[in-house]
C-alpha cells in the first residue's frame, strides 16, 4: 500500500503541468459554450498541422541539447523553398514534393552550421538557439524585402511589392500547394508505402549478396521475406471493389479510424499473444500488457456507441496521409533510440564525460542531433503551410519555435527528457486551450481579446517556468556537493 501511494505521488509530482492544463482545457470548453463537434474538428485540424513540427524537437532533447528554439531555421529553410516553388507556378502534390527536394540541402545545411556553433556554446544551447533565430529572421528578412528584386532581377510578379523589390506580407498558396498533402488518397499513401517496402527488401537482399552472405530463408533475410509478404497480401487486398472505393478518399471519418485502430490492435496483440506463448513458449512472457491493451482498445470500442461520442466521431474527418507522416515520425524516433547513434545521443545526453570515455564523438553526435530536428523542422513548417492554406511571409517563423516548445512542456516533456506520448499530449491539450480561449473570454470576460492574451501568457510561461525548473534543478546538486565539500574540510580541521 506505501509503495502505491509512493507511485501514486511520484505520477502526481512528475504530470502536474498535464494535470493542470486538462483542468483548463475542461473549464474553457465549458466556459466557451463551444459545441464539442467544433472543438473536436478544429483540434484534430491542429493536431495534423502542427504535431510533426512538436516531434522535430525530440531529438536534441535526447542528446542533451534542450530545447531547439533554433527550428526556427528550419522553418525558414522551407519557407524559401515555398516562396519559389509558387513563383515558378508548380502546383498539387508535385509542388509540395519540390518544396521538401529544395528545402531539405538548405535544412541541412543550416542544421550542421547550427550544430557547430552549439558546439562552441555547451551549456548554453537554448539561449543560443533563441538569439540564434532572432538573427537568422534578420537575414531572412533582408533577403525577402531586398535582396528580391533588388539584388535578383525578377520581372513583373504579383508575388511582388509594388516597385518590384521586396514580397508581399501574405502569398495565396490556394492555385500552389494547399492542401497539397492532406488530399492524398489512402491508395496512393499505400501505394508508395508498398513500393517503398519492396524497394528496402531489394536493397537488403543485394547489400546480403554483396557481403556474401548465406542468402537462405534463416535470420534477418526470413524476416524481411515474412514481412514482404504481410505487404503484398495487404496491398493485394486493395485491388477489391469495395476496399478500393474506401482507400480512394483522403480523409477518414473519425469513427472509421477509430475502429480501424481498436479492432487492429486487439488482432495484433492477441496473435502475439497466441505466437508467445503458445507457439514459440517465451520464456517469461508478460501476457499483462498485451491483455491490458486488449481491454482498452475494447474499451475504446464500446465508447463509440455512446451517442455524445459517436456524434462527435462521425463529425470529425482527418487527413490521413499527414497523419500517417506524424506516425512516421514518431516511429522514426522510437526506432532512433534502437540504434547506435541514437545509444550515443543518449549517452552524449547524459553524460559528456562518460560519452567521451567511451569512444563517442560527442561534437559530431551533437551536429548529427541538430541536422536531424532542423530537417524535420523545415518538413513540419511545409506541413502546416500546406495546411493552411496562405504563406505569412515575415510572420510564418517567428513563434514557430515558441509555440512548439510550450505545446512539447504541457505534455509533460522537460529540458531533459521528452518522448513522443509527451509531445502529442503536449499538442492536444495546448491546441484545445488555443481554440477554446478566445471565446471563453469573450463569455467570460465580454472580450475576446482577453482569451487571447491569456494564451500567449500560457505559452511563454511554461517555457519560463520549465527553463527555471531546469535551473533549479541543475543549482541543487551543485549545492550539494558545496556543502560536502564545506562539510569535508571541517572535519579535516
Amino acid at each position: 500500500m506505501r509503495d502505491l501511494k509512493q507511485s501514486m505521488k511520484k505520477w502526481a509530482g512528475n504530470n502536474t503541468v498535464v494535470m493542470l492544463f486538462v483542468l483548463l482545457c475542461i473549464g474553457a470548453i465549458y466556459a466557451s459554450k463551444n459545441p464539442l463537434t467544433f472543438v473536436a474538428s478544429e483540434l484534430f485540424t491542429r493536431i495534423g498541422r502542427n504535431g510533426f513540427m512538436v516531434l522535430s524537437l525530440l531529438i536534441p532533447v535526447l542528446a542533451g541539447m534542450g530545447l531547439n528554439f533554433s527550428i526556427v531555421i528550419g522553418a525558414i529553410a522551407a519557407q524559401i523553398a515555398v516562396f519559389w516553388v509558387v513563383y515558378w507556378g508548380f502546383s498539387g502534390i508535385e509542388g509540395f514534393l519540390l518544396c521538401v527536394l529544395m528545402s531539405t540541402p538548405l535544412a541541412l545545411l543550416f542544421g550542421m552550421l547550427v550544430g557547430k556553433l552549439f558546439n562552441r556554446m555547451k551549456g548554453a544551447e537554448m539561449i543560443a538557439g533563441l538569439v540564434l533565430g532572432y538573427f537568422a529572421d534578420g537575414l531572412y528578412q533582408l533577403f525577402f524585402l531586398y535582396i528580391i528584386g533588388g539584388v535578383i532581377p525578377m520581372g513583373e510578379s504579383s508575388l511582388l511589392i509594388s516597385g518590384g523589390i521586396g514580397v508581399k506580407n501574405t502569398v495565396d498558396l490556394a492555385n500552389n500547394i494547399k492542401y497539397a498533402l492532406d488530399t492524398v488518397s489512402m491508395l496512393t499513401a499505400l501505394e508508395v508505402a508498398f513500393y517503398a517496402l519492396v524497394a528496402i527488401t531489394l536493397i537488403k537482399v543485394l547489400l546480403r549478396l554483396i557481403k556474401k552472405e548465406k542468402a537462405g530463408l534463416g535470420g534477418s533475410l526470413k524476416r524481411d521475406l515474412i514481412v514482404l509478404a504481410i505487404g503484398v497480401a495487404i496491398y493485394a487486398l486493395s485491388y477489391i471493389p469495395f476496399v478500393e472505393t474506401f482507400l480512394a478518399s483522403d480523409r477518414l471519418l473519425l469513427l472509421d479510424a477509430a475502429t480501424i485502430l481498436a479492432v487492429g490492435t486487439i488482432i495484433y496483440q492477441a496473435v502475439k499473444l497466441v505466437f508467445h506463448k503458445w507457439i514459440r513458449k517465451t520464456e517469461g512472457y508478460d501476457v499483462r500488457k498485451p491483455l491490458l491493451l486488449i481491454l482498452l482498445m475494447a474499451i475504446l470500442y464500446a465508447l463509440t456507441y455512446i451517442k455524445a461520442i459517436e456524434e462527435i466521431l462521425m463529425y470529425v474527418r482527418i487527413p490521413v496521409t499527414t497523419y500517417l507522416c506524424i506516425a512516421a515520425l514518431c516511429g522514426f524516433n522510437n526506432l532512433l533510440l534502437n540504434t547506435r547513434l541514437g545509444q550515443n545521443m543518449r549517452t552524449v545526453g547524459q553524460s559528456r564525460t562518460v560519452a567521451n570515455a567511451a569512444g563517442i564523438n560527442v561534437d559530431r553526435t551533437r551536429v548529427i542531433a541538430m541536422v536531424l530536428s532542423t530537417m524535420l523542422a523545415c518538413w513540419g513548417q511545409l506541413i502546416y503551410l500546406q495546411n493552411i492554406g496562405t504563406f505569412s511571409t515575415y510572420g510564418a517563423h517567428t513563434q514557430v519555435g515558441q509555440f512548439a516548445i510550450a505545446a512539447l512542456l504541457v505534455g509533460g516533456a522537460s529540458v531533459q527528457k521528452a518522448n513522443n506520448k509527451q509531445a502529442i499530449i503536449g499538442v492536444i491539450l495546448f491546441h484545445t486551450l488555443f481554440i477554446v480561449a478566445p471565446q471563453a473570454g469573450k463569455e467570460l470576460f465580454g472580450n475576446a481579446q482577453l482569451g487571447e492574451y491569456f494564451r500567449v501568457f500560457v505559452a511563454y510561461g511554461v517555457i519560463a517556468v520549465s527553463l527555471a525548473m531546469h535551473a533549479w534543478k541543475k543549482a541543487a546538486p551543485a549545492k550539494e556537493e558545496l556543502k560536502a565539500a564545506v562539510a569535508t574540510a571541517e572535519q579535516k580541521k
